[in-house]
């Protein structure tokens, strides 16, 4: 067998030590060692070789805006809406592309080579819709974008908001989306939830509903959402995104809703980073920092993934593309400590949000897409603790970023003269 690629010595997360053989765009095998030449060969001895990055949750139509026309003075989820609407009537189908693109060059640098992101049908012309269309076209042959088609402002609440829902899917976006707990009443938000997943069912498509993002305990549309996934046959396809009101909510209730969001097969997407930043506004102390109960919803056997969310928008003043950022942030919040939980956090990044957004191709298989990541790591945990470089990032069998790893030079007498942060502990 002919290679085009091979990928040698490098540790797979489950600890393997294996050779990657590449053929066109497709992984042809993995092996202890691979004893053939190929076009190109990547040397990985001694680091981590990894499915690529995914990002379940992100919204590309705002990125890199920050400060246009002004900064978010009170960092709350509200005057963020406020800010994006005052946002909105400037952007142009230029800025919206350019904006998108250069984002996604941090991503592919970062190893992030999937994103579903939200993108807002409340402005009438549907201009980010449109500029982002494009984007998918551009990014097709490197990063899988998904697009959501998301009434920012209220599927109800927002006077064209349902038709220009409708008009976006038509146009070719793949997702449904929703915010129930910005309409205006609660039944409103319930009533959302219906239709939005009965045009999902209609349509064949997946839903993802920015779902009781808010610290008030009695939102409560994700049990209205696990109902109409049940009723309605949507069972794998539907995701609630945030869900930040289950931190408050009455234990009682959610030992009830948890069974019932497991039994209908609903995603979770909680976004650490941005959710501990507006959630809590209004606490003094003790202050909720607004992550949904992970631990219990991986305990009842529900599928978390962790998303990014904002980066330098109205939202969220930081981020630089990297999901090992996310998760790094996601164990602290949700206290997942011990190694199988840190361990986990590194599969929610890569093949947990992959199978979230359907992604069957991707992973480190025979016949998976030649899509994965070298990182200078040993391993999934010291990939968190260290959010190292990316080496070398493949996406469809070829090699489209790559970083010499760096070390530090250390002028100290007896001692030695490069430093890095990788630990070997002692064999005992």
């Amino acid at each position: 067998m002919n290679f085009d690629l091979i990928v040698r010595g490098g540790m797979l997360p489950d600890g393997t030590i294996a050779d990657i053989g590449i053929i066109g765009e497709t992984i042809a095998a993995i092996e202890p060692e691979l004893n053939v030449t190929a076009g190109t060969a990547i040397d990985a001895h001694g680091n981590l070789v990894s499915p690529p990055f995914v990002d379940p949750h992100f919204h590309m139509d705002a990125t890199l805006s920050l400060g246009i026309p002004r900064i978010n003075a009170s960092g709350t989820l509200l005057e963020g809406i406020s800010l994006w609407g005052e946002l909105k009537p400037l952007l142009t189908h230029e800025a919206v592309r350019d904006r998108a693109l250069a984002y996604c060059d941090w991503a592919v640098s970062m190893g992030l080579l999937a994103i579903r992101t939200h993108v807002d049908v409340c402005d009438d012309r549907l201009l980010a819709v449109e500029a982002l269309l494009d984007v998918k076209k551009t990014l097709a042959p490197y990063i899988d974008l998904q697009l959501v088609a998301f009434p920012q402002d209220g599927f109800y609440r927002s006077p064209t908001a349902r038709d220009n829902t409708i008009r976006a899917l038509d146009m070719g976006v793949d997702i449904v989306g929703g915010i129930p707990h910005f309409e205006r009443t609660m039944a409103d938000g319930t009533r959302s939830v219906t239709e939005l997943c009965e045009i999902a069912a209609k349509r064949g498509l997946m839903v993802d509903l920015h779902c009781d993002e808010t610290d008030d305990p009695l939102s409560r549309h994700i049990e209205q959402l696990a109902y109409e996934t049940q009723r309605l046959g949507l069972q794998g396809r539907v995701a609630g995104s945030h869900l930040t009101s289950m931190h408050s909510m009455d234990n009682y209730y959610v030992s009830k809703l948890l069974p019932l969001i497991a039994e209908a097969g609903v995603s979770a997407i909680p976004n650490p980073l941005i959710n501990i930043m507006l959630q809590g506004r209004h606490d003094t102390f003790p202050k909720r920092r607004g992550l949904t109960r992970v631990k219990e919803m991986l305990a009842h056997g529900i599928r978390v993934g962790w998303g990014q969310d904002c980066v330098l928008d109205p939202w969220y003043s930081l981020g630089t593309a990297d999901m090992l950022d996310v998760a790094f942030m996601g164990l602290h919040v949700a206290q997942m400590s011990s190694p199988a939980d840190m361990a986990h956090c590194f599969d929610m990044v890569t093949n947990v949000n992959a199978a979230i957004m359907g992604l069957d191709h991707l992973g480190l298989a025979v016949g998976k897409r030649a899509s994965l990541v070298v990182l200078d790591a040993g391993g999934p945990v010291e990939a968190l603790r260290l959010r190292p470089e990316r080496l070398c990032v493949i996406a469809r069998g070829k090699v489209v970023a790559e970083r010499a790893r760096q070390e530090t030079r250390l002028s100290i007498s007896g001692r030695p003269g490069t430093v890095n942060r990788r630990h070997r502990p002692p064999i005992s």
